[in-house]
Formats: C-alpha cells, structure tokens, sequence
C-alpha cells in the first residue's frame, strides 16, 4: 500500500517558501522579486502568458536554473544553492522525458537506482506507483506502445516513486487532446489528494488553472499580480491583467460622479451611468460575459445598457453577443440558447446585470 502520512515518514509534505527570487539574464529580468509561500498539502498553480516568468521560478525550485537573488525553502531548509539531486524533489517535464529504448518499469525505477535503492524494494514501490496511476500490468512495454495520456501517467509515477517532499509540474498537460487534458488533469488532481503532497504546476491554461488548484498565482512579466483561490480571482481580480487574462471579462473605462450608500456612481463614455462598488474617481469597470443578461431586468436597480447586435456566435450550452454601444465600444454577454428573446442580427438590445457583479479595478487610462 501506498504509505501515507501518519503511517510512514517515506511520503512527507512540506511548506514551501519563495523570498525575493529573482533571475536576470544580463540586463533582461526573468523574475523580478517573488515572494511566495505554498502551504503543506497544497496545490498551488503559477499561471501566466509565455514570457511571464513562471516556469523559471519552477526551474529555480527544482535546481536547474541558479537564481541571482533570493531564498528557496523546503520544510524550512534552503535549497537554492542545492544540486536538483538533493532537493528531494519530484518533477514532471512538458516533455515528460522518457527513455524511448527503456521499458515502463525501468523509466519508472530510474530515480531509484540512482539512489541505489534495493532491488526488492524497487520492484516493490514500482508496483506500487504503477497501480496508484492505474498502469498496472504494463510494466514491459515501452514509452511508444502507450498513448499520450498512459505517458503521461509514467511520467508522473516516476517522479512520485522517489517519494518526494514536493511534486513540480512543468505544462504537463499541453502536449494532450482537449478531451484528455480534462481527463488526466482531474486525475493528477485526484493522486494529490490522496497522497496530500504539496505540488506547484506552471500552466498557460486558466481553465486548467482554475480546475485543480486551491490556490493560484498569476505572473506578469516576471511579477506576482494576484495569489488568490480560483474563486477570488475569477470574481475579484486584483488589477485588468488578472481580469483579462483569466476568463473573458467586458471592461468600461468610468468617472466616479456620486455615492449610492456604500457604493458610487459611474459615468461611461457613452453617457450611461452604472452603479458598482465604491472606487477611485478614474476607474475600470469589469463585468464579466455570463453575468450580463438579455432584455427588460426584472426589477428595478440594475445596470442597464443599450446597443445593437454586432455578432452571435453559438458556443454549445451558451450563445455569445457581441452588442455595439452607442460611442463604438462592444460589449460581450454569454446567455444560454433556452433563453426567451435572444435577438437577431442588427436588432436592438437591453442588456443588464446586477449591481454586485460588477467590479471596480484601478484606471490604466
């Protein structure tokens, strides 16, 4: 059986603890500065756009990229200047660099003849990982005789089996078919329940990102903007970059023009005046696509805009508008297909939403 916190000491969890790491390139700053703290057991993502620093701060954890500044600590030892072969950690490649002309078990018992590890006990925890990651029984084959996902799977057996402090991974998914990306990433997510070992992913994916993570922290150009849980910084973003990169989200540039008990008034350049929570006088006003709804509001209170229909695209449970206000700008809503009255090309269109779902982000105009 797979050991277990509490019952064995052979799988540990552990803290992980980022202060002021920083990697330069000559005058190029690859990251700039990150502070980051992954609690025990947790699944943590670094979530941005290529260029944004993520996974040369995942390198610099795993000892393949020596930073220029700062700490790295596990269980509360520092490991920055550690060789990878002592970190005690465990990592899965966007690659997954398998060895073509070696069979499943040996790919899988690699790190543990390295470690000169016993033979007996090899084949044991090799069994083990294999039947954690439902491979059992194909042990002799080779990396080419299985899928893309069974692949997959051996590359994340490998870098459990040495039974390590902490899991990376490195894109693990991106080299996957939509449908099997969905798959194995709620198993990945499944095996880090079970085994509660701490685990930090790098991904481009905000879906991923927001499918398996307790918490999440976005990068920009080699900065932190946001560490939140998936729920927060989907709802409450923390500036535009974290509102637009994570999710479709309408933006509205606003002047802050009166108060409406605890919240304000905005006033857009199309002359409409929207009510949100209370903000700077100069504001971004962000709404996301599914919240705005279609036609007369129910009541009164709500934010309301009116346009023509530019586009409607049909998206499978959802139907996407794109509605042209009056001073050019478009605003993009998300409404199911059952819905009554969704309109037709050119038409004329009420859109609404309630107050509380809209968000109020400092002005970058």
């Amino acid at each position: 059986m797979w050991p277990t916190r509490g019952r064995s000491e052979a799988v540990r969890v552990a803290d992980l603890t980022l202060v002021g790491l920083t990697k330069h390139y000559g005058s190029t700053v690859a990251v700039a500065g990150v502070d980051l703290e992954v609690h025990d057991r947790e699944f943590m993502t670094l979530l941005g756009p290529s260029g944004s620093g993520k996974t040369t701060v995942l390198r610099m954890i795993a000892g393949y990229i020596e930073p220029t500044a700062g700490v790295i600590r596990v269980d509360g030892r520092e490991i920055q200047h550690a060789p990878p072969e002592r970190r005690d950690i465990g990592m899965v490649f966007q690659s997954y660099a398998l060895f073509p002309h070696m069979t499943i078990f040996k790919n899988v018992a690699f790190g543990l003849e390295r470690r000169k590890v016993g033979a007996a006990e090899i084949r044991e925890r090799v069994g083990e990982v294999l039947t954690l990651v439902r491979l059992a029984g194909l042990e002799g084959r080779y990396p080419r005789q299985l899928s893309g996902g069974q692949q997959q799977r051996v590359a994340l057996a490998r870098a459990l089996v040495i039974r390590p402090t902490l899991l990376l991974l490195d894109e693990p998914l991106s080299n996957l078919d939509a449908k099997l990306r969905g798959e194995v990433r709620l198993e990945i997510r499944r095996l880090q329940r079970e085994l509660g070992i701490t685990t930090v992913l790098v991904t481009h994916d905000q879906e991923e990102a927001l499918t398996v993570s307790d918490r999440v922290a976005v990068m920009r150009d080699g900065l932190l903007q946001q560490v939140a849980p998936p729920g927060e910084l989907y709802h409450r973003p923390a500036n535009r970059f974290v509102a637009d990169f994570v999710g479709k989200m309408n933006f509205f540039e606003a002047t802050r023009v009166g108060e409406d008990g605890d919240g304000a008034v905005y006033r857009l350049s199309t002359g409409d005046t929207i009510h949100g929570p209370r903000g700077p006088e100069r504001a971004i006003l962000a709404v996301r696509p599914e919240t705005i709804r279609i036609g007369t509001p129910p009541r009164a209170g709500e934010n309301i805009l009116t346009g023509a229909l530019d586009y409607r695209v049909f998206l499978g449970e959802l139907t996407e508008l794109g509605v042209r206000l009056a001073d050019g700008s478009r605003v993009v809503a998300r409404a199911s297909e059952l819905d009554h009255g969704l309109p037709g090309a050119s038409d004329a269109v009420t859109l609404w939403w309630p107050v509380d779902r809209t968000t109020v982000l400092p002005a970058d105009w």
